[in-house]
């Protein structure tokens, strides 16, 4: 328990707490969040279809919704996360008859890909990743519902939605039947009534995966497979659907249609949807041969780099992908982290200071750190508005490096307690994170052995030897010697810090 006197002071400032409001494509507005249960949000983002690796563009959908849930979790809620995977889809047997795969062992192969991706760019997993084709049972009972409702119909062993019949269709994307037919077509090969239907299961073709239903061999049509996954495991109506604004229509206006069709009631409470992300200001293609793997990107530029340069877009906002902006975002990123290390070296082990204690400029700061702190959540609270979130970072870190400037031994405890707020915040926003710290102690061994450095000692001395004759090649201007162990070190997983004449070090 935190001690009488600061838990008051600390209360005065946490008062009059704006709702978090989130922008719903429903209504095409901000609504004040309320969870259907008490304490727990239930989310849905729409999953990868994995025919090859994950680009960019995805990574920027999930480190969008991966904020969303961290910033859900810091306001105390229970956040329950499922992201599906399509596992099979036309696009995957296209691309595993190219390959001469079997299509369920490609898109495994690509699945697990993926997932590794996203590990490695620092977005934390779901609760759930459940697959299309552990689902197939579920899928057809569904459709079966849609049939005997007047829904759907059967056409030679394809089965589709009738748009007509369900007369809230457009509701999310804002067309009205005109307008939706207009844009339709039939294409070869489809069995529909009306352009503007779509598949709900499609009859098996030859070297295609298949399993048995109602009509006769077949597989599911995509849309399908979010309506009863997300409400298998969520219930209707669950809180938060997200995804791309390319789903809008017709994946997600076909997912809310088959839902409430089938069961009869509300299937989203909020429809959350993240901006598209260019490359140099176009957007990304296959005919552009603009797009850029998670995994190519990750060789060029350190995960936390590119997650910066995401949250630095407000999640609904097109974003731009370029050499300068990510330049910016790893400058902006060592202001950051210049500020942590400061504030690690400054801070006790625990933040139970006593108020009374501190002197004029100690609490001076601490009123800083607090209205940080409620301008963060303000910023959140407005429809997870990230690039305000920055700002009040930045406003934080300013304020930080003054107060230090100013007091050469400030209380370790109000420092421990300004790092946990700064390192809580950055947090949510997917920086700062604790991540393991390696060495390669193979480039650090190789290294010493060049500059004649016992090997046998501990890593740590070898280290400090090294630093020690980088010191005085420096001193004898000898640069090129310098900047080698320099630079080497750095591969190695060392960042090293000139402060003057003194040199500090430590693992990335």
């Amino acid at each position: 328990m935190r001690n009488a006197p600061i838990a008051k002071y600390l209360n005065s400032f946490s008062n009059n707490k704006p709702m978090l409001k989130i922008y719903n494509t429903l209504t095409r507005k901000k609504e004040p969040f309320i969870p259907m249960e008490e304490g727990i949000v239930k989310m849905y983002v729409c999953g990868m279809t994995t025919y090859s690796d994950a680009h960019i563009g995805h990574a920027r959908t999930y480190v969008a919704f991966d904020v969303i849930r961290r910033y859900l979790e810091y306001k105390g809620y229970k956040v329950f996360y499922i992201q599906n995977i399509t596992d099979i889809d036309d696009k995957i047997i296209n691309a595993a008859n190219q390959a001469g795969m079997d299509a369920l062992e490609y898109s495994s192969y690509y699945a697990k890909r993926c997932l590794e991706d996203m590990d490695k760019l620092g977005i934390r997993r779901a609760n759930l990743y459940p697959k299309a084709t552990e689902h197939i049972n579920d899928m057809v009972e569904t459709i079966k519902k849609l049939i005997e409702k007047g829904y759907a119909y059967v056409s030679n062993g394809d089965v589709y939605f009738s748009v007509e019949n369900f007369k809230e269709y457009g509701k999310l994307s804002r067309q009205n039947l005109q307008q939706i037919k207009a844009g339709a077509r039939i294409q070869p090969g489809e069995k529909k009534r009306k352009p503007e239907d779509f598949a709900l299961w499609k009859s098996a073709k030859p070297l295609e995966p298949k399993w048995a239903s109602p009509w006769g061999y077949g597989r599911p049509g995509w849309h399908i497979e979010c309506s009863v996954m997300s409400s298998k495991y969520l219930g209707m109506p669950f809180d938060i659907h997200g995804g791309g604004q390319d789903l809008i229509f017709p994946h997600h206006e076909n997912e809310i249609a088959q839902a409430e069709a089938a069961y009869g009631k509300k299937f989203v409470n909020y429809w959350l949807h993240s901006g598209m992300l260019k490359v140099k200001g176009e957007k990304m293609s296959k005919s552009l041969g603009n797009i850029i793997n998670i995994r190519d990107a990750l060789k060029e530029w350190d995960a936390e780099v590119l997650r910066f340069f995401f949250v630095s877009y407000h999640y609904r906002s097109p974003a731009d992908f370029s050499e300068e902006a990510l330049k910016n975002a790893e400058n902006s990123l060592k202001r950051l982290k210049e500020v942590k290390y400061k504030l690690e070296e400054k801070a006790d082990e625990n933040d139970e200071f006593n108020v009374n204690a501190l002197d004029d400029k100690e609490k001076e700061y601490l009123k800083r750190v607090e209205e940080f702190k409620k301008k963060f959540e303000e910023a959140m609270d407005d429809d997870f508005n990230t690039p305000k979130a920055l700002e009040t970072i930045f406003d934080f870190i300013k304020a930080t490096n003054k107060f230090l400037m100013e007091i050469e031994n400030p209380d370790g405890k109000l420092c421990r307690y300004a790092l946990n707020v700064f390192l809580k915040a950055s947090n949510v926003l997917t920086l700062l994170q604790e991540e393991e710290k390696r060495l390669d102690e193979e480039i650090i061994l190789k290294l010493a052995k060049k500059h004649n450095v016992d090997v046998k000692k501990e890593i740590k001395e070898i280290i400090e030897t090294l630093l020690e004759i980088r010191k005085k090649a420096r001193e004898e201007k000898n640069y090129q010697i310098a900047d080698e162990i320099r630079d080497e070190l750095r591969k190695a997983g060392i960042e090293i810090e000139d402060i003057g004449k003194e040199t500090k070090w430590r693992i990335k």
